[in-house]
C-alpha cells in the first residue's frame, strides 16, 4: 500500500491510537514524545514490538521508536523510512529519516547521549550517516559504523503486521537487514583508526534510564567464566 498519508482505517488503530499520532504533527513533536518513552530492556527476551504495543506499553529501544516515528510521518503525508546504522562488534542502530528542504534529518532514540535524533542538515544520506561516526563505539571504545542502508519504506508492509498487530516484527529486522548497504570506510582507512578518547567515552556512558537490577545481574552472569 503507497497511499501518500496514513488514514485510521489503513494503519487499524483506534480512535485514541491514531488520534496520538495525529498530535505528532512535526518531528520535533515526534522526537519529544520518542524520548519520553522509557526504555524497553527487553526483560522477556529479544523483541522489535509493533506500533500498538509500543504506544500501550510506553517503552521501546531503537528500531521500536523508529517504527513508531516513521508511522507518525506517514500520518502527516510523509514517507515511513528507516535507516539502518551497521556496525562491527557492537549493536546496530535503526532509526527513521526524513526531509526538510532537500536535506535529511533523523529521529531517533537511544539510552545514552550520543546516537540521537539529527536536524534536517545533511545533503546526502553518507553525511548523515557520518555525523554518527566518532560517537558510534563499543565499550573498548572501538569506532564500530561500518555501513548504512538505503532508507527502508515501510509502506512496502503489511500495516497489520508493523502498526496495529500484537507480535514481534521479526520480518521487518530480516528485510532491513536484507536490504542494501553502503560501506563507509575502505580497509586500509579502518587500519588508520583511534580509539574514542577517554573523556567521549565516558559521556557516552551517561544513561537516561538506569539499567533495572535484573537487567546488571545477567551481564554478570555472562561476564562470569565457565568451567
Amino acid at each position: 500500500m503507497r497511499r501518500r498519508r496514513a488514514r485510521r482505517e489503513d494503519l487499524g488503530l483506534t480512535r485514541a491510537e491514531f488520534a496520538l499520532l495525529r498530535r505528532l504533527e512535526s518531528p520535533r513533536k515526534i522526537q519529544t514524545f520518542l524520548t519520553s518513552l522509557k526504555q524497553n530492556f527487553e526483560r522477556d527476551g529479544d523483541s522489535c514490538r509493533p506500533v500498538r504495543v509500543i504506544l500501550r506499553e510506553r517503552s521501546a529501544h531503537c528500531i521500536e521508536a523508529a517504527m513508531l516515528a516513521a508511522a507518525a510521518l506517514w500520518v502527516h503525508g510523509e514517507p515511513p523510512l528507516l535507516l539502518d546504522l551497521r556496525a562491527v562488534r557492537d549493536v546496530d542502530h535503526v532509526i527513521a529519516v526524513y526531509r526538510r528542504n532537500g536535506c535529511w534529518g533523523t529521529l531517533a532514540k537511544a539510552n545514552g547521549p550520543l546516537l540521537r535524533a539529527r536536524d534536517p542538515v545533511y545533503r546526502t544520506l553518507r553525511e548523515l550517516a557520518m555525523s554518527y561516526f566518532h560517537e558510534y563505539a563499543n565499550k573498548r571504545g572501538e569506532k564500530t559504523l561500518r555501513e548504512y542502508s538505503r532508507p527502508f519504506d515501510l509502506r512496502s508492509m503489511d500495516p497489520a503486521h508493523w502498526v496495529s498487530g500484537e507480535k514481534d516484527v521479526w520480518d521487518l529486522v530480516e528485510r532491513l537487514d536484507a536490504h542494501p548497504h553502503t560501506r563507509v570506510l575502505n580497509a586500509r582507512q579502518v587500519k588508520t583508526l583511534s580509539r574514542q578518547d577517554p573523556f567521549l567515552r565516558t559521556a557516552g556512558s551517561v544513561l537516561q534510564y538506569r539499567k533495572p537490577r535484573w537487567l546488571l545481574e545477567r551481564e554478570k552472569r555472562r561476564k562470569r567464566p565457565t568451567n
